[in-house]
């Protein structure tokens, strides 16, 4: 995947990283120049770094906005990354954009947008992998402590062991310690519904699964086995 950061701070440096060991292209849009300077010089990979505004669409386009699959913007400033990920999405184009939350209480105004917002650095590294790897598998929120999130996880079309007519039993999907699926989105039918014993998922339905974010690359195995 082709990714654009805009922040390279401590958040962004640790993104960037972590996307290049994963094999992924990265652009870094960073304002400062001396930090610009640092990543220019501490990066290893398929790396550009743009000494510049990221929420001025011009940077954008140097950063190679347009090829892009994931737009992150991860300052300190939660209205500059609003501003970004909007110019992003609504300019460019840009598949998923991003958000990293300084204040809680803004989450809602990023949902408002249509923005994914998290305040944790590394389920966002988690989320965008997940979507390098599976694509149905979503980390779309996280708890106060961090480290529990709450997931959502696609039903594929093609299912492995079950019957796409007759549906996968949620009582047959298990899962690892400290996961447990809370409710289906039925999105086809514009319907969502707490999980009970005789529950059952069929494809283009969504689960929502609460976990430790420990065990996501299990819960990850246990549905691309289905």
């Amino acid at each position: 995947m082709y990714i654009v950061i805009m922040g390279g701070g401590k958040v962004g440096e640790y993104l960037a990283t972590a996307m290049l060991k994963q094999g992924h292209e990265v652009a870094v849009i960073e304002q400062r120049l001396s930090t610009a300077d640092h990543l220019a010089l501490t990066l290893e990979g398929p790396y550009l770094v743009i000494h510049g505004d990221g929420c001025d669409s011009e940077y954008q386009e140097d950063a190679g906005i347009l090829k892009a699959d994931v737009f992150v913007a991860v300052t300190g400033q939660d209205d500059a990354n609003m501003v970004a990920c909007e110019i992003a999405k609504r300019v460019f184009e840009v598949p998923r954009c991003i958000a990293r939350v300084n204040t809680p209480k803004n989450n809602r105004v990023f949902q408002s947008l249509g923005i994914e917002s998290v305040s944790s650095t590394m389920l966002i590294a988690s989320m965008i992998e997940e979507e390098a790897l599976l694509g149905g598998v979503t980390a779309v929120s996280a708890l106060s402590r961090g480290d529990i999130v709450i997931m959502e996880v696609g039903i594929p079309s093609r299912l492995k062991r079950f019957s796409p007519a007759r549906g996968v039993p949620v009582s047959m999907i298990k899962l690892p310690k400290g996961a447990v699926i809370a409710a289906i989105d039925r999105r086809e039918f514009a319907e969502a519904e707490i999980i009970a014993s005789d529950s059952v998922l069929y494809p283009g339905d969504k689960a929502v699964v609460i976990a430790d974010r420990y065990v996501m690359d299990k819960i990850r195995a246990v549905f691309a086995a289905l």
